[in-house]
């Protein structure tokens, strides 16, 4: 892993001296490697922004911190674009998840990180919204999974036992968060 690193952060500074096509280049190449054993991959599309991503967030025993960075811009609230820290264990329960699906799809992203000022609005809005969502703490996740059930995405995280797990179907999403084991 370390020389695949090495040759990709080599690669892009070559690139981005000889000429902006090349350094494209090295981009596509960084996405269509295959994984190494032991790495994790996410890939991510918010559905409020048109923002995606494919990024390995885990490799050599630990989290990359400039893949956590780019993940968080991503999951940020898209009313008022506050970025805050997602949990790490948040992504590896979704890494769990997504395996039982295969190494391909796309998680679509309803909701990440929430302010407390957007919470505010939506729980006054809405009688499903938690007035103490764990959205604001960056540990909660709303997903779908277009081309794959709802109800097998409902499963999947039902299985992963990583933390509370809501079935919305007629809203067609998925919540995901790490705080106790309870599911509704």
């Amino acid at each position: 892993m370390n020389k695949r690193r090495s040759f990709l952060k080599s690669s892009v500074v070559l690139a981005s001296v000889l000429s902006v096509p090349a350094l494209s280049k090295a981009a596509q190449v960084a996405q269509t490697a295959k994984p190494v054993e032991g790495e994790r991959i996410l890939r991510l599309y918010n559905t409020h922004t048109g923002e995606s991503l494919k990024r390995v967030f885990y490799a050599e025993g630990q989290y990359v911190p400039e893949a956590l960075m780019d993940i968080n811009k991503l999951l940020r609230d898209h009313r008022n674009n506050t970025v805050s820290e997602i949990d790490p264990q948040l992504l590896s329960l979704l890494d769990r998840v997504t395996s039982q699906f295969g190494d391909s799809d796309v998680l679509h992203v309803i909701s990440g990180y929430r302010s407390p000022e957007s919470n505010r609005k939506l729980a006054a809005a809405s009688g499903g919204v938690a007035k103490h969502s764990m959205h604001l703490e960056g540990k909660a996740i709303d997903i779908r999974m277009p081309g794959r059930s709802l109800e097998h995405l409902h499963k999947a995280a039902l299985a992963a036992k990583g933390g509370g797990v809501g079935y919305y179907p007629t809203s067609q999403f998925v919540h995901m968060d790490t705080g106790r084991l309870r599911h509704w």
